[in-house]
């Protein structure tokens, strides 16, 4: 076998590799989201009663999002603020003491309750339970070429970026990140970051930046 058949069946070879553990992921996200929302039915009950009765409004906030390739989706979460919060204050963005934020919505931000709902965006295809944040449309319209390369994969509950501190750090740093995860990116490095984010939760570190703001719009 020539030196160049080699090289091309190695690389057939990665490619499979990889097709195999993308294979893999989807199934995985699948048996996660679906095994959790069953698991956390009740739950859901309960945080659904609870924000009906603070003021009557829905439930659910949805929000258009960037997904792979660019693809817009409508992302699910638990309603935290008042009906109405994006045409007032700070607009999409949150700061940590906004008083648009309700007391039950204020209690499920902090312990990161409120994203429950993206399992439904994992089962439907629309994101993974690890990938880069996914953000919104007037952030990606002012994204570079190389700003893009996160919209490679599908956005994730749980990422790279977000377990180094969510939202204390800055937008810049952060798409750098998820491009470093997209180019490295294997079923092992979203098991190291799944184990991160559990105790990164219980800690409840990064909701906010130091200036106060939630950059990751959430």
């Amino acid at each position: 076998m020539s030196r160049r058949d080699r090289r091309a069946r190695l690389g057939n070879r990665s490619s499979w590799t990889r097709g195999s553990q993308l294979a893999l992921k989807r199934v995985f996200d699948i048996a996660v989201a679906a095994g959790m929302l069953l698991v956390l039915s009740p739950l859901v009950a309960l945080i659904s009663l609870a924000i009906k009765l603070t003021d009557g409004g829905s439930v659910l906030y949805v929000q258009e999002r960037v997904g792979k390739d660019g693809r817009a989706f409508r992302c699910y979460k638990f309603r935290t603020m008042v009906e109405g919060a994006e045409r007032q204050g700070l607009g999409i963005e949150v700061a940590e003491n906004d008083a648009r934020i309700t007391r039950v919505g204020g209690y499920l931000r902090q312990w990161t309750l409120d994203e429950i709902p993206q399992l439904i965006n994992v089962l439907k295809g629309e994101m993974s339970i690890v990938g880069p944040r996914p953000t919104v449309p007037s952030q990606v319209a002012r994204y570079s070429d190389r700003d893009r390369r996160r919209l490679e994969v599908r956005p994730g509950m749980a990422g790279w970026a977000w377990i180094h501190g969510r939202n204390e750090v800055a937008w810049r740093e952060r798409i750098e990140m998820d491009i470093w995860y997209v180019d490295h990116w294997s079923l092992l490095l979203d098991f190291r970051i799944l184990h991160a984010a559990f105790w990164l939760l219980l800690r409840r570190e990064g909701l906010v930046g130091s200036d106060g703001v939630a950059r990751d719009l959430d």
